[in-house]
């Protein structure tokens, strides 16, 4: 009885070492039925922490919060183990001084070096269930550009609360950094990040607003040739910069537009998502007045891609870019 009152995962080792032990007594003197009971006691040991988890999570004090779905989620009071499964998450949780909270993140998590050293969980679009369950986090932070819906149940059955983000602007960036900061206990920590990168954007707008805006295009890939749209954080990062997106109409937030549609943009900059495949513009703006006049800019795709504090460094570069003048 004394074997009861084992911590969960001690329990689960006792369990399969003791049926492992049983098969080999079975394959030995034949009793074949030992090793049926051990099967029974593995049953219980784990029904029995299923439920002592499930106990331990009702009684723990909880808070509801709303996510970006609109969801209303509860969390516990005091989170101490948490799951990024989306870099731009990661970077806010260490901005924001609670990177010592995260047990797990995704193998796109590489910003700042710390994230590098926490375990892996998978990639964003298709974690591994099994090695988040295994890490007992109290919740787990994904983005809506993460496959949610195939393992939101499955986490949730386990008592583990998902939340999820979806940044559609930088206002929305500062509310994902606040909503963060609720999560994890640093309020204020969060409102110091967002108050220092609103002095920021403040800062580059002040030298933008009243200069000549200049048509862009961003493009994020070559082959095949996707932008962004009108739901896409970035539209909002290119009218803060002083320029205007040439595709900031189109519905969706990445689509993939036709070089025939390009053709007619006719754009006066173009920045480049800079990665291995995409280190120029797509030949159909080759007589473009942004390649004619050499207005074609790279910036670090990560900083493109994550919605999270280092975006304001992409606004910064962007606005120089496209308005030298303003910047000397």
């Amino acid at each position: 009885m004394s074997n009861l009152n084992l911590k969960n995962s001690e329990k689960a080792i006792f369990a399969n070492a003791f049926l492992c032990e049983l098969h080999a007594f079975a394959r030995n003197i034949r009793f074949q039925n030992l090793a049926f009971i051990g099967l029974l006691l593995c049953a219980f040991l784990f029904s029995n922490c299923k439920s002592e988890t499930r106990k331990a999570q009702t009684n723990s004090p909880t808070r509801e919060v709303t996510d970006d779905l609109g969801r209303r989620v509860k969390i516990p009071e005091t989170i101490e183990r948490a799951v990024s499964l989306a870099p731009n998450l990661t970077e806010i949780i260490f901005a924001i001084g609670a990177g010592d909270k995260i047990v797990g993140v995704t193998s796109f998590c590489n910003y700042p070096i710390e994230a590098q050293k926490i375990q892996k969980v998978g990639d964003t679009l298709s974690p591994n269930i099994e090695n988040i369950i295994a890490l007992k986090p109290q919740i787990v932070l994904v983005s809506t550009a993460s496959q949610i819906e195939t393992f939101t149940k499955t986490l949730e059955q386990q008592g583990i609360t998902v939340f999820v983000t979806n940044p559609n602007s930088l206002e929305d960036i500062y509310k994902s950094i606040y909503q963060t900061g609720e999560i994890l206990g640093r309020n204020g920590k969060a409102q110091e990040v967002v108050d220092d990168l609103k002095k920021r954007v403040a800062d580059v707008e002040a030298r933008t607003n009243t200069a000549k805006e200049i048509k862009v295009f961003l493009q994020i890939s070559d082959e095949p040739l996707f932008t962004i749209g009108k739901e896409s954080f970035l539209t909002d990062l290119i009218a803060r910069s002083g320029g205007v997106s040439v595709t900031e109409t189109v519905e969706t937030a990445y689509p993939k537009i036709s070089k025939e549609t390009a053709l007619a943009l006719n754009p006066e900059a173009v920045i480049l998502s800079d990665s291995e495949d995409n280190r120029e513009p797509n030949e159909v703006f080759k007589n473009s007045p942004a390649v004619k006049n050499g207005k074609v800019f790279r910036i670090n795709a990560d900083l493109l891609s994550r919605p999270a504090p280092r975006v304001v460094d992409a606004l910064e570069q962007i606005a120089r870019d496209l308005h030298p003048e303003n910047f000397d």
